[in-house]
């Protein structure tokens, strides 16, 4: 099995076509686990309920979770699809960080950043985990957040299961280039 086509595949599925192999998410993201193994089968990737533990434990990112009782699963956060993943605001630490590239740096420090065609802005902990999420398209550039400052000034932050960050928005006063 090669675990990071299988978790990609499990990214696409769970995060933005549900339909590409007949699934519809629940409101909160969750899917049958049996129903997304046979979809997966139906649709060329046959799986088995261990290999998909193996895949959802082994992932670097923690980018899924099966619910308590192990017969649901859901991406942790990045959705495409409309989902509420009921996760509770938290207060965050006073610093964050956001990794992207040299290209989309000017747009960034004159708009802000925005979620795209996601739900919210994914912020990291720290550089390093920055770092390797900027390095996925190129030559990373690393933001800090001034996540105190939002946090008096009435934006809200949650936490995804996986650690991390999450905000409608991040408007540019709050950004600085890490390092700069």
């Amino acid at each position: 099995m090669d675990v990071v086509r299988v978790s990609k595949r499990l990214s696409f599925v769970l995060r933005h076509r549900p339909d590409s192999v007949g699934l519809t998410l629940g409101p909160a993201g969750w899917v049958d686990v049996d129903e997304l193994l046979a979809a997966l089968a139906r649709n060329g990737l046959r799986l088995t309920r261990a290999e998909l533990e193996t895949v959802v434990a082994g992932n670097d990112k923690q980018r899924f979770a099966f619910d308590d009782s192990g017969t649901r699963i859901r991406a942790s956060q990045g959705h495409s699809v409309p989902v509420v993943l009921g996760y509770r605001t938290a207060t965050p630490p006073g610093v964050l960080f956001h990794g992207t590239v040299q290209r989309f740096l000017p747009a960034i420090l004159a708009d802000g950043l925005r979620p795209g065609n996601r739900h919210a802005v994914h912020l990291s902990p720290d550089v390093e985990t920055a770092t390797a999420v900027g390095g996925r398209r190129g030559r990373p550039v690393v933001l800090r957040v001034d996540a105190a400052a939002m946090a008096v000034d009435g934006h809200l932050f949650t936490l995804s299961a996986n650690g991390v960050w999450l905000t409608d928005a991040v408007p540019a006063r709050y950004l600085q280039v890490s390092g700069a």
